[in-house]
């Protein structure tokens, strides 16, 4: 039998240590699925790391989540870097843009989500033209909107959140400015739809996984997942579930003993099959 602990690390900043510390050391868990937000779980790994305690991440995106070699943490789903590079690709090999310019929120998210952007547009010889951070939730770009316009770029990146996205695309249409934008895979919610309305038509984004490819386990997972909450299963809903199995996976093969299910993890010789993919 397999119980599940739910701690909430979303109130004040480094909550998610003593989060940690408390299963670790009082509800005496096996491992940790979690968390989504990147600073969180920055702070979460590190304590982890003390305490010997597998855990892998089904939301967290950023990149610096796996750099810091930290070898009890894990990640199911793929990160900012990935999405960085197809869009690079994309951007320059397949569109052959010449001038692409960055709008992102200045936080940790924006800040990090496009660093590969900025790094692979100058590899390949076509350095971003401008790069421009504006804070969260303002909904005022002008001066931001005024720079990236003076650049005269041939398409624009965007990263930050669903809500900024689409209040920064409204921006840009209401300019008049025509050139195609470019969005991070939190555009891909209702959020950003109703708030950008028509201006959503014809946008671009990445996205760390394909939700609506043929798979048998997919299909029966989303059945399951509706009929049981009522609602439909996002990118958080299918990646925990992986995370989940994957670590029961562990346990089972492994026994009670967290090195060794950290190390059938990290050594596993093939793909896990899970409902977002191997």
């Amino acid at each position: 039998p397999f119980e599940l602990v739910v701690r909430n690390d979303n109130v004040l900043w480094g909550a998610s240590g003593n989060e940690i510390i408390t299963m670790a050391y009082k509800d005496h868990v096996w491992a940790i699925l979690g968390t989504v937000d990147g600073a969180n779980t920055h702070i979460a790994i590190r304590v982890a790391l003390k305490a010997e305690l597998p855990m892998m991440t089904s939301g967290d995106l950023d990149p610096t989540y796996i750099e810091t070699n930290i070898p009890w943490v894990f990640r199911n789903i793929g990160d900012d870097r990935q999405q960085n590079y197809l869009l690079v690709d994309y951007l320059f090999r397949k569109l052959d843009y010449q001038r692409v310019a960055i709008l992102r929120a200045s936080n940790r998210y924006g800040r990090f989500g496009v660093r590969e952007i900025r790094d692979g547009a100058r590899r390949i010889g076509r350095p971003i033209v401008i790069e421009m951070a504006h804070k969260v939730g303002d909904t005022n770009l002008t001066m931001q909107l005024d720079r990236v316009e003076d650049s005269k770029p041939d398409a624009i990146v965007y990263w930050g959140d669903g809500e900024d996205g689409a209040l920064a695309l409204n921006a840009i249409r209401a300019r008049g400015m025509k050139q195609p934008v470019f969005f991070c895979d939190r555009a891909v919610s209702d959020e950003f739809v109703k708030i950008a309305g028509a201006n959503a038509e014809g946008v671009w984004c990445t996205y760390p996984w394909n939700p609506d490819r043929q798979d048998p386990k997919l299909e029966a997972f989303k059945k399951a997942f509706k009929e049981r909450w009522g609602v439909e299963a996002d990118t958080y809903a299918a990646h925990a579930y992986d995370g989940v199995n994957m670590f029961l996976w562990a346990i089972q093969t492994a026994g009670l003993n967290r090195a060794k299910i950290r190390d059938v993890l990290a050594h596993r010789p093939d793909p896990f099959p899970g409902v977002t993919g191997d």
